[in-house]
């Protein structure tokens, strides 16, 4: 038996081999990231490594930034940041008809007639109409998330109403502050249906003012900025403006004069948090690592070590028959981080039960989760290891929406250096 056959052989006796005693360093890491129900302790090493995972929710000023523009807006001075109404006090929406599409409307909101959406009046919908989400915020093109939250805010349909719609109206396209600068317009559409019916037990799209129970700062897209639930990032757009009912009957975004696909929603992929990169010949090799669950769900993780030396066939470019194994999913934190007010979801979170506060499912859609193995240990050599996700309908990844255009779905591939 070669090496790496040898390893798969050792791989579906690892729990028994290694999960059997769980050291102090184990029992410290579970008071945060347990394990599914059905699993045994980890080995300490492996613990050692799940302590030192991320938290779950995403403290706001640990987001990754991706904002556009020049400046970014969420840099700009006080003083004109409040001249343009990019703070609370100030910030304005407009909800009008296209000009060259019109849709009917009775009643736009404009400045112009002092009828603009104020954040006072927003707040007094919210009142009424306020829910909160979590999400995980995520760029078509980057291959690992921008950062992990639960946003709250009114549902757009909410506002659209107020403007007493009547026909011809088939989409909606928005924008925000763009420094005065027409050619630095970053717009974003969806049809009228996704706006008006929340299909598929999505949550609704909102006009967001916070993020993890705190109001939502500059540099986040505050004071208000568009939240499309299982959208990528652009379609969630900051420093919300203007929204404009329009009657044209196909998508306008930035983004899709880009070559990119502007429809796609989420997909399912894993990647690597930690992975030691030095590892000597025989010891075991624990691996850590998150998963995007996207609109087709998640209900496995599988892991596989490859020796570098060894050429994979080129009519297998996505490793569909390499032998994977399966990886523990993690379950839901004891801690959820975020600075969350207290430290507790917020009430009436969407997907989270109201007496327990605990997950209805889990994984969620449209959030991450994260995940955690302890391979054998392998003889000297170089490695590549690699992670993918099955979603719901056991589709592998990079399939079922291989193409780099439509959001992220490669299989990521790590080196991992075995010393003698």
């Amino acid at each position: 038996m070669d090496d790496l056959n040898r390893f798969f052989v050792e791989h579906e006796s690892l729990t028994r081999r290694y999960f059997l005693r769980l050291g102090a360093v184990g029992s410290a890491a579970l008071s945060f990231w347990p394990l599914a129900a059905s699993a045994e302790p980890p080995a300490p090493e492996l613990a050692k490594a799940i302590e030192a995972l991320e938290p779950f929710f995403t403290p706001s000023d640990k987001f990754r930034d991706v904002s556009r523009g020049k400046p970014v807006p969420h840099s700009l001075p006080v003083d004109k940041k409040t001249e343009v109404g990019l703070t609370r006090d100030t910030w304005k929406l407009e909800v009008i008809s296209d000009a060259e599409n019109p849709a009917t409307i009775r009643k736009p909101l404009t400045k112009k007639d002092g009828t603009a959406l104020d954040f006072a009046q927003l707040l007094k919908l919210g009142e009424k109409h306020a829910v909160r989400f979590p999400k995980v915020m995520t760029c078509l093109n980057i291959g690992c998330p921008l950062g992990m939250g639960i946003w709250e805010g009114v549902p757009l349909r909410e506002v659209i109403w107020l403007t007493q719609p009547r026909e011809n109206l088939r989409r909606v396209f928005y924008y925000g502050y763009h420094n005065d600068d027409p050619g630095q317009m970053f717009r974003s559409s969806l049809p009228i249906g996704r706006i008006f019916e929340d299909s598929y037990d999505l949550p609704p799209v909102i006009l967001c003012y916070k993020l993890n129970g705190e109001w939502l700062d500059s540099q986040r897209g505050g004071p208000v900025r568009v939240v499309v639930p299982e959208a990528y990032g652009f379609k969630s757009i900051k420093w919300l403006s203007h929204v404009v009912l329009t009657n044209l009957y196909h998508a306008n975004d930035t983004y899709g004069t880009q070559n990119n696909d502007v429809d796609s929603p989420l997909k399912s992929f894993a990647a690597t948090l930690s992975v030691p990169r030095d590892v000597k010949a025989g010891e075991p090799i624990p691996v850590t690592g998150y998963a995007q669950v996207g609109i087709s769900g998640l209900s496995k993780v599988q892991v596989w070590m490859h020796s570098i030396a060894d050429e994979w066939s080129a009519d297998d470019p996505n490793f569909a028959t390499a032998p994977w194994k399966d990886a523990q999913v993690l379950g839901p934190p004891k801690e959820w981080g975020g600075n969350l007010p207290d430290g507790k979801i917020p009430a009436s979170t969407m997907g989270f039960d109201t007496t327990s506060s605990q997950p209805r499912t889990w994984p969620m859609r449209l959030a991450k989760v994260h995940w955690a193995a302890l391979l054998p240990g392998l003889p000297a050599g170089e490695y590549s290891l690699r992670s993918r996700t099955i979603d719901e309908k056991g589709i592998a990844q990079p399939m079922p929406r291989p193409f780099r255009k439509s959001g992220h779905s490669a299989i990521e591939s790590v080196t991992i250096k075995i010393k003698a």
